[in-house]
């Protein structure tokens, strides 16, 4: 369990570190960032290379809303819920702590200025509402659990899991960034709404209650409907 346990807060200190660094530090620098693109891939590319590191360990969810899905679904050991979801936060905590420090290595570093928090309304990069983030997260952590469920069922074909879960989050991210700035995990949400505080930390309530709904649904209809036992 305790490998288990350090596998996910590796895992999810990568995907705070990479994901919510290209954004800090590389999405608009200056006029040859990587943009919205870029960060959508990086996403993508920190669940990726950690499934091949810890998906044998762990399984690799690197997110509370994906190992309640799974426990819905019934694909996870009930007893496991609550100490991977703390092994999440916290290694999402660190992870944005060790962004903060790196960005903190530049003049031009402010705080305030969104620190790739998720958000609504003023916090919205293209100033959606709040009705329109809730429904943004909640289906798309949905499919993203379709995904997950999907590409690692036992009759899915071997190896390739982890490609469709990264391809999964990239688009997941190239659709919702202008929404939400893409949250779909209350982990990364929190690690950095922690830090920034304010309005961030205000709305952070979304990004737990959305992805967590979306997971569910699909646990549900997975287990009811998809499920191929």
């Amino acid at each position: 369990m305790s490998r288990k346990l350090f596998a996910e807060f590796l895992g999810t200190f990568w995907l705070v570190l990479g994901g919510c660094g290209s954004a800090v530090l590389a999405a608009g620098y200056p006029e040859l960032g990587i943009g919205f693109t870029g960060v959508a891939l990086a996403f993508g590319l920190t669940v990726l290379t950690m499934a091949y590191a810890i998906g044998h360990i762990s399984g690799c969810h690197l997110n509370p809303a994906v190992t309640i899905g799974l426990f819905t679904a019934g694909k996870f050991d009930k007893k496991e819920v609550i100490p991977y979801i703390l092994s999440q936060v916290v290694g999402g905590f660190v992870g944005a702590v060790t962004l903060f420090f790196i960005a903190s290595g530049s003049s031009s570093f402010i705080l305030d200025n969104g620190f790739a928090v998720n958000g609504v309304a003023g916090l919205s990069p293209n100033g959606y509402s709040l009705t329109a983030g809730i429904i943004c997260e909640i289906v798309l952590t949905m499919m993203f659990l379709f995904i997950i469920l999907g590409s690692t069922s036992e009759k899915a074909p071997k190896g390739f899991a982890p490609i469709s879960i990264g391809l999964g989050l990239t688009l997941i991210h190239l659709i919702s960034i202008p929404v939400t700035n893409t949250s779909v995990n209350p982990a990364r949400s929190t690690a950095v709404a922690l830090l920034v505080g304010g309005e961030a930390l205000s709305q952070l309530w979304i990004f737990w209650l959305a992805p967590i709904v979306g997971a569910v649904i699909a646990g549900v209809i997975y287990k009811l409907i998809l499920d191929e036992k």
